[in-house]
């Protein structure tokens, strides 16, 4: 398969299966879908040549078609699926839980108007975790690890800091038992910064690899989407504490994590307004909400927040010129090495690598599935009872997802959110339409970014 795009003054051309990324002229561009029909049609590379090749005098269009036959002849152009094949040995695999994402709070200070926990609450009752649950939790991820040493541990709500002192005592139980196990735990606190202080800051610097720091980007933005249960907005308070817990990570190491909704299609703005406030390490991501809300993304909404992608892309280029770079998570793309084959095949591993605990104990595939009662895979006191739930996780992938058959980016997204397509499918082996059409275009915006910075240092 291969995919073909012009973007900010580029040719690209991406051969899917092999992962190769071509920039090419004009005559080649053109040359590669002709090419692709003729090979599907079985034809041999001299046949292809007298037939493409054009008159006697066509000499750049003889080079530029020799060209591509090499290129399919070195495996980089119209390369044959091997990933297929390790489908068969990604779902007989025995797998191990590397992920946990605890929920230390089930509450919330804030009234998140795109909360899909119900405001922090999961839609039940208020609860905070406690330490004996915790631990029960941290024992079943080491217990369930097999010989993976480093584990993933996200501290998780509603708000975590809600129930910091467990968080604390968590942290100090899981650095207890690493030597004994032969783990490394890797904690991250996902925070709306609201009771964020300084004690709590320099704690976080010492024991968390990331921290997750919630804003929506310009003022009006946040506020409107994120008030305090009793009104007013959260933005004058937390900017200045993310300020000062960047810069204490040296500008590595966290995220400022906000959401765009209907309500500003314009996101850019958002991005750019976080970039000039001097964050490096930024992510703003679609709203995921039922079609009937008023902030939900719409159809209608796609094709200028595809333009939004492109806006956001000139300008990161323009900054990176300047010496002025920001990270955009969605942007960020290993096309050296990337994930293995498994993950890419396989995705974030939810119900089988990841899973998420509820203040009871409960265990869940993921954080998006808290709450549903059909999605229960058990507790960490009798572990995973509902085996043939986790089996159907294991086994979802590129392969078994029918709408990712045909897609150019289905290897770097890996079929997507098994959460969001249960949700606007039915089923986690469906698709959410509009989530692909904004993944595609951060996947195109990605490579354009790596092909530019590949020119420049030539």
């Amino acid at each position: 398969m291969v995919h073909r795009y012009k973007s900010h003054g580029y040719n690209i051309v991406l051969d899917v299966d092999s992962g190769s990324v071509h920039v090419v002229d004009e005559l080649v561009y053109d040359l590669i879908p002709l090419v692709e029909e003729a090979l599907d049609k079985g034809l041999s590379d001299d046949m292809i040549a007298a037939q493409l090749g054009g008159g006697l005098a066509d000499i750049e269009r003889k080079e530029a078609l020799a060209e591509i036959l090499e290129l399919k002849n070195a495996g980089r152009l119209f390369a044959k699926d091997d990933y297929e094949k390790q489908v068969e040995a990604y779902t007989g695999r025995e797998t191990v839980v590397k992920a946990m994402c605890l929920h230390i709070a089930h509450a919330c200070n804030l009234a998140c108007k795109y909360c899909f926990a119900g405001e922090g609450e999961y839609y039940g009752p208020c609860g905070l975790m406690s330490f004996e649950v915790g631990k029960q939790a941290l024992d079943y991820l080491v217990a369930h690890s097999g010989s993976r040493k480093n584990l993933e541990v996200d501290f998780f709500g509603g708000e975590p800091l809600m129930n910091w002192d467990v968080v604390k005592q968590l942290v100090e139980y899981g650095r207890s038992i690493e030597k004994q196990y032969d783990k490394n735990f890797r904690f991250t606190l996902t925070t709306n910064g609201t009771l964020l202080t300084d004690d709590i800051l320099e704690f976080a610097n010492k024991e968390m690899s990331n921290l997750v720091l919630s804003i929506d980007g310009r003022k009006e933005v946040h506020d409107r989407m994120r008030p305090y249960r009793k009104g007013g907005g959260s933005y004058d308070e937390i900017v200045p504490k993310y300020i000062h817990a960047a810069e204490s990570r040296d500008q590595m190491n966290y995220y400022v994590r906000g959401t765009y909704t209907h309500f500003n299609t314009d996101f850019a703005a958002d991005v750019l307004h976080l970039a000039d406030m001097g964050f490096k390490q930024i992510s703003v991501e679609p709203v995921v909400a039922p079609p009937e809300m008023d902030y939900a993304i719409t159809e209608e909404d796609v094709p200028g927040l595809l333009e939004q992608y492109d806006i956001l892309a000139d300008e990161m280029l323009k900054r990176r010129k300047e010496g002025n770079p920001f990270n955009f998570f969605h942007f960020m793309i290993d096309l050296e090495c990337g994930p293995c084959v498994y993950k890419r095949l396989s995705g974030c591993g939810a119900g089988c690598e990841y899973v998420s605990v509820t203040p009871w104990g409960d265990i869940y595939p993921c954080h998006q599935f808290v709450g549903e009662e059909d999605y229960k895979l058990g507790n960490v006191t009798d572990g995973i009872q509902n085996t043939e739930l986790r089996d159907k996780f294991h086994n979802c992938n590129v392969y078994s997802k029918p709408a990712c058959k045909n897609c150019f980016a289905k290897y770097y997204c890996s079929g997507g959110c098994m959460a969001n397509s249960k949700h606007f499918s039915g089923d986690i082996y469906g698709a959410y339409e509009i989530g692909c059409e904004l993944q595609r275009k951060r996947i195109e915006c990605a490579i354009m970014l790596k092909v530019a910075a590949a020119m420049e240092e030539e």
